[in-house]
């Protein structure tokens, strides 16, 4: 159990570091903005909480002092809610004076509570206690107290975060923010599971109730509230670019997908494409790549409307038949499998030449009707992916 304990103390301090150093990489730019030097501060308190954690784990004396360790971790903790607080309403409150109100009585309360936890520490002669005793209370009336009390600083700040998240993150029109505030909801729940069971481990120990592995049911909340704490502080700065990042991605696969119908529209009608076909950096241009595959697209398709037969792979044809091409039940798919088998024949029947005598030139062309350049992207992504599989299918 020590094991597993302690590498969810490193990962939990890992993850404290590496968002630290993600906004210490900001700090010229940033210092002069009181609300980074909180934040900053914030993530300095939790890498000190998980590595006297870690360092606790190990036993003995830290610094020549008993069970230092544990008592530092837990002072830096209850210090690390209050900050965490502060930058809350620091984000939230639009009101100055109410927020420089609500942060004095954050500050007096983390100070207050830190002050118990010594007297109750010292009193409880916990330099001369077995680390044991501060992981269970080992029964003794002065421990217990102790870590009640230090279990109740962790829960309180996760319960009165999470009820202003909710409203915030409604009421802000900042994506980033929103996000923020919604992943740290998140944390807040699963760190109060963590003091759930931590609760759990100490009054089950004190009634002589051995519960096993479920002990470290704590230890493990612990560590993924923290790392999902770490996200939702930092995010404000790399949201943005995640969100960037996996728009592009999603673009790249639909320019993927988009391909081998492109190329049988393009081999059928080679006058469809702005420039000839180049190998080239993808990367860099790929918003234009994507636009431009996509209104060569539309425009192959707009040349095969003589060669679309009406009578012949409709949607109630495709609908009914036989699901060769596996695009699943819904509505949408099959749409999407009534367009692709209605390109997959007017291709077969322009290569020879044939044109249908009901065929789509004699009225309307039934263009989609997509709200935006993106729904047309998903749409035709659609059909890219049914074609594919009827190619492959045949």
């Amino acid at each position: 159990m020590n094991t597993t304990r302690t590498l969810c103390f490193v990962i939990a301090a890992l993850s404290s570091y590496a968002a630290l150093a993600y906004r210490l990489g900001q700090v010229r730019r940033s210092w002069r903005d009181a609300g980074y030097r909180v934040l900053v501060i914030t993530l300095l308190l939790q890498c000190l909480t998980f590595t006297m954690g870690a360092v606790a784990m190990g036993g003995g004396s830290f610094l020549g002092v008993g069970n230092l360790a544990i008592l530092l971790m837990h002072l830096s903790a209850v210090a690390y809610c209050v900050c965490a607080q502060i930058i809350l309403l620091g984000w939230a409150e639009t009101v100055a004076e109410a927020a420089a109100r609500k942060t004095r009585y954050w500050v007096v309360a983390g100070i207050a509570l830190n002050v118990l936890l010594v007297v109750l520490f010292l009193v409880a002669d916990g330099t001369r206690r077995p680390a044991t005793d501060f992981n269970t209370g080992s029964g003794q009336p002065l421990v217990l107290t102790y870590l009640l009390v230090f279990i109740v600083s962790q829960a309180v700040p996760c319960v009165t975060i999470f009820l202003q998240c909710g409203p915030y993150a409604r009421m802000t029109d900042n994506a980033s923010l929103r996000q923020a505030l919604q992943t740290l909801s998140v944390a807040t729940v699963i760190l109060f599971l963590y003091c759930t069971a931590r609760t759990v481990n100490i009054l089950t120990a004190a009634a002589g109730v051995d519960i096993g592995v479920w002990q470290l049911a704590s230890n493990v909340f612990s560590a993924l509230g923290i790392v999902t704490l770490s996200l939702g502080l930092t995010i404000t700065s790399w949201g943005a670019s995640a969100a960037k990042l996996l728009d592009w991605a999603r673009s790249y696969r639909s320019y993927r997908v988009l391909y081998p119908l492109w190329r049988d529209l393009y081999e059928s009608s080679p006058d469809i494409a702005l420039e000839p076909p180049r190998p080239g950096a993808t990367v860099s241009d790929l918003n234009y790549r994507l636009h431009r595959r996509v209104v060569e697209i539309r425009d192959g398709w707009r040349e095969l409307r003589p060669y679309i037969d009406r009578a012949v792979g409709g949607p109630d044809r495709a609908a009914g038949g036989p699901d060769r091409a596996g695009t699943g039940t819904t509505e949408e798919a099959r749409q999407a499998l009534a367009e692709a088998a209605q390109i997959r024949q007017a291709l077969r029947a322009k290569s020879t030449g044939t044109i249908p005598a009901d065929n789509k030139d004699a009225g309307d062309f039934e263009d989609r009707d997509t709200v935006s350049f993106t729904a047309e992207v998903a749409w035709l992504t659609k059909v890219a992916s049914a074609y594919s599989r009827l190619r492959t299918a045949d």
